[in-house]
């Protein structure tokens, strides 16, 4: 059995973190850490998981060894505590935006304060399996990615890994994220009577996601973001311009030849049907990530998208997809659960 740990288990990503530890037939949770409600029961913070499990939540303190630990904290929490987790666990997973970026003048840039460990930021391997499986196998220092960056860079990557788009002319991602995203302490803006049968634009530009995606995709990135009213889920819709004479042939044989054999990448580009393009609806729950596209050929626009829930392929269930990597185990290991439909 992998002996683990969650930090921050009280907030969404630590809720559905647990929710499939517990359930991996291979895993043991040996502590759920939360500085709010050490002592109390884990399902009265997060009541889906009543007659899963009888944890109570510990302080750090408490908690011993571990093979590995996860750490959903707030952002600008993970690179202060580092060395304390690195210490106690072989494996570090850290889901915050800590140590996705690979230099501190970017990381500046976006997080609007100085990085607490610079040094480490290269040592991170970003945990994207689809782009990074082969270092992940090795890695005991782990950076998931954002869910709006995971999305965004899986719905272009095909097309910049095949030659297809002009690089100089770069991308425009437009993004749209449930109410969840903002965490389980967001505040005002979050309340339902604000956020309810709202589309609300809270990044018109510079949101640190973009960062995240021009650095896998190696192009330059200008995003805006949107909350919609949905609780989970995220969609990116992603603007670029192909090379001359590539054609929508070329397309979809680099979509199907990136992801072929991928577990929880699926092209979806159908002609017709209510779901013929990537909706987050029907991923609820899942660790996939839909992804499609849309050519006009005559001026060579090419439109693509990309859905997940950004608490599972967008957090909790990609970092899971790690573990599994790196200890030897089936990629999809208790990652297997498709959606519901209709929700």
């Amino acid at each position: 059995m992998i002996r683990v740990a969650v930090i921050g288990a009280a907030g969404y990503i630590g809720g559905e973190l647990l929710r499939l530890l517990i359930g991996h037939p291979e895993i043991e949770v040996v502590g759920a850490v939360s500085s709010r409600f050490p002592g109390k029961r884990v399902d009265g913070v997060h009541p889906n998981l009543r007659s899963a499990t009888d944890m109570v939540f510990c302080s750090a303190e408490q908690l011993g060894e571990s093979d590995a630990v996860f750490l959903s904290l707030p952002h600008r929490s993970a690179m202060t505590q580092i060395e304390r987790w690195r210490r106690q666990s072989k494996i570090v997973l850290d889901l915050t935006g800590d140590f996705r970026l690979s230099d501190g003048a970017t990381f500046r840039r976006y997080y609007g304060a100085d990085h607490a460990a610079p040094h480490l930021l290269d040592e991170f391997v970003p945990g994207l399996p689809e782009l990074h499986r082969d270092r992940l196998r090795t890695a005991d220092l782990i950076s998931v990615p954002g869910c709006m960056a995971t999305a965004g860079v899986l719905a272009l990557y095909p097309l910049v890994a095949h030659g297809l788009i002009d690089l100089e002319r770069g991308a425009q991602f437009d993004a749209r994220t449930g109410s969840s995203g903002s965490g389980a302490t967001a505040g005002q803006a979050n309340l339902h009577a604000e956020r309810s049968g709202s589309m609300r634009v809270f990044a018109p530009t510079g949101h640190r996601h973009e960062a995240e995606i021009a650095r896998h995709l190696g192009l330059p990135v200008a995003m805006t973001a949107t909350g919609v009213e949905a609780v989970r889920g995220v969609q990116t819709i992603c603007h670029a311009t192909l090379r001359p004479g590539v054609d929508e042939q070329a397309v979809r044989r680099a979509f199907r030849t990136q992801y072929t054999g991928e577990p929880f990448v699926r092209v979806v580009a159908h002609q017709r049907g209510t779901f013929r393009y990537p909706d987050p609806k029907i991923l609820l729950g899942s660790n996939y990530c839909d992804v499609g596209y849309a050519l006009d050929e005559r001026s060579g626009r090419l439109t693509t998208m990309a859905a997940l829930d950004n608490l599972v392929k967008g957090g909790a269930g990609n970092a899971l997809q790690c573990l599994n990597i790196h200890m030897g185990r089936p990629e999809a290991l208790g990652l297997t659960f498709p959606g519901l439909h209709p929700l």
